[in-house]
């Protein structure tokens, strides 16, 4: 059977397995379960993060309030990074707005490849304030968690999950902001990364093949390209590992499984 032949199949509609179907009692549980795994390793590394954040705002000379509240409307480190590093060499406006938007397109793809697997009653205008909670940590939790859990209490999950990340990467924030000057700028520098570290030992685990070729991939190609050209190189590279991943799967990986004739 080719691939257009194929009827579609809402992903929130999958069956579980076992015991999976009834991991939550309710939706209150769901959120408060979403908490408690956040409260481990994810709000951690976060607030680490929010804390290398608010070390280079204060070094780069940025406003404290200025700093703080990057974290609060953006909750983005990559494009809070950029912010910073546009602000501080006084490029435009527009520029700055261009860019940040541009380190944001990521969201795209998280949002199409997680929220279509809430349940069809979630998937309204509501989720506009929820789509705020997204960010790397919280998508790479919850792609690896969504599967053993029931289609009508994973929103709660991810807004339980989101949420405590959110308000952590505030004090995160504050306090990097005041330690400026006390943290070696190497180990600044290295709290930043932590959670896109983090993310990819947490992607790694997501069963699809595709995911560990892309991560791959992107490992080898992106030495090449920073060669190449230092201000392309990351764009470049996902977009090829990416593109590369996903030929991979669908003319090899996906016909020995039978998926796709």
């Amino acid at each position: 059977m080719s691939s257009a032949d194929q009827p579609y199949i809402d992903p929130s509609e999958i069956p579980l397995e076992g015991s999976a179907a009834e991991r939550f009692k309710s939706r209150s549980d769901a959120f408060w379960s979403g908490m408690r795994d956040a409260a481990g390793a994810p709000a951690m590394v976060l607030f680490a993060g929010m804390v290398g954040f608010g070390a280079m705002g204060r070094s780069a000379g940025l406003d404290g309030w200025f700093t703080t509240f990057s974290s609060i409307f953006m909750f983005a480190l990559p494009g809070q990074v950029v912010l910073l590093e546009m602000v501080v060499t006084g490029s435009s406006v527009l520029a700055i707005a261009l860019a940040v938007t541009l380190t944001s397109t990521r969201f795209v793809t998280m949002t199409v490849t997680l929220f279509p697997q809430l349940h069809d009653k979630d998937r309204n205008r509501h989720l506009y304030a929820s789509v705020h909670l997204l960010a790397m940590t919280a998508w790479a939790v919850s792609m690896k968690e969504f599967s053993s859990i029931e289609a009508k209490h994973r929103l709660s999950y991810f807004v339980g999950l989101g949420l405590l990340c959110w308000l952590l990467s505030v004090p995160g924030t504050i306090l990097g902001y005041f330690l400026a000057g006390l943290v070696p700028t190497p180990i600044t520098l290295g709290l930043v990364f932590i959670n896109p570290l983090f993310f990819l030992l947490t992607f790694t685990e997501v069963k699809p093949w595709i995911n560990r070729i892309a991560i791959c991939l992107g490992c080898l190609l992106a030495p090449i390209f920073t060669i190449l050209d230092r201000d392309t190189s990351l764009l470049t590279t996902g977009l090829i590992a990416g593109t590369v991943a996903y030929y991979i799967d669908r003319k090899w990986l996906r016909k020995r499984a039978g998926l796709i004739g």
